[in-house]
């Protein structure tokens, strides 16, 4: 009965935490921070969520070759990149199965020898990788590593599971404002580049009695003889003659 108890009050405490690290979280969504701020954000803020993690990591497949986008201190990049020298581990398993892994260290003696012998300077006693999608571009896993011989339990593989559902949604608004503000500044530049484009032309035109194509050609052909972008030749174009007024 005693037992049951102290049980409960300990999921009850860890539930309390994670929801604190759920909370800090959601502070991003409003901030409209770089993706790469979110992703350390939700790496140092998922040691709150699950005590027993000593360590963690973000592990990002680019064309399918795994890197650590992100990890609380140098042993975690010691201990993803062995997974990535073998070929195998926890954080590979999760990122490319979609599905949780939560091993001991003889249990990842047993599956990824490889690995689990270079890791093993580490002390890590047990591994705990839940996988992370963000988008097609950003995906992969959020791992974490105990070194305090507690491993880890059913329940906080429960918690982690939670938390990163929440740190996806987080990491998917990101993205979308991310997304947003780049298309906005390609607009803007393109705008940019036809107003000054379409100057040039005018001044060009009016200065040599041409049609708006012949302008445009005279303008290309600069841009070929100079190897400059054809806004640039026009921005130049454009700030000569404006500084020079009695042009002819």
């Amino acid at each position: 009965m005693e037992d049951n108890l102290l049980y409960e009050r300990d999921a009850a405490r860890r539930v309390d935490d994670v929801t604190d690290a759920l909370d800090r979280l959601a502070g991003t969504f409003a901030e409209e921070e770089e993706l790469l701020v979110v992703l350390q954000r939700v790496c140092r803020q998922v040691m709150h969520a699950v005590p027993d993690a000593e360590i963690a990591s973000i592990t990002l497949l680019r064309d399918g070759a795994p890197y650590t986008a992100t990890a609380t201190g140098d042993s975690a990049h010691h201990i993803d990149q062995a997974q990535y020298d073998a070929g195998r581990g926890p954080c590979l398993e999760a990122a490319r199965t979609g599905e949780l892994q939560r091993v001991t260290v003889t249990e990842a003696a047993r599956r990824w020898p490889e690995f689990a012998a270079a890791a093993d300077e580490c002390s890590v006693v047990a591994y705990l990788s839940a996988p992370l999608f963000v988008d097609h571009q950003y995906h992969g896993s959020l791992n974490l590593y105990d070194t305090g011989g507690n491993s880890f339990g059913a329940l906080d593989a429960a918690l982690l599971d939670l938390y990163t559902a929440a740190a996806e949604s987080a990491l998917r608004s990101t993205r979308r404002h991310q997304a947003a503000r780049e298309t906005m500044g390609q607009l803007r530049t393109a705008l940019t580049s036809r107003a000054v484009i379409d100057q040039a032309k005018g001044i060009l035109m009016a200065l040599h009695s041409i049609q708006s194509h012949d302008a445009f050609d005279l303008l290309v052909k600069a841009s070929q003889e100079q190897n400059m972008k054809l806004r640039d030749v026009a921005a130049n174009f454009v700030a000569e003659v404006t500084a020079s007024p009695n042009r002819q």
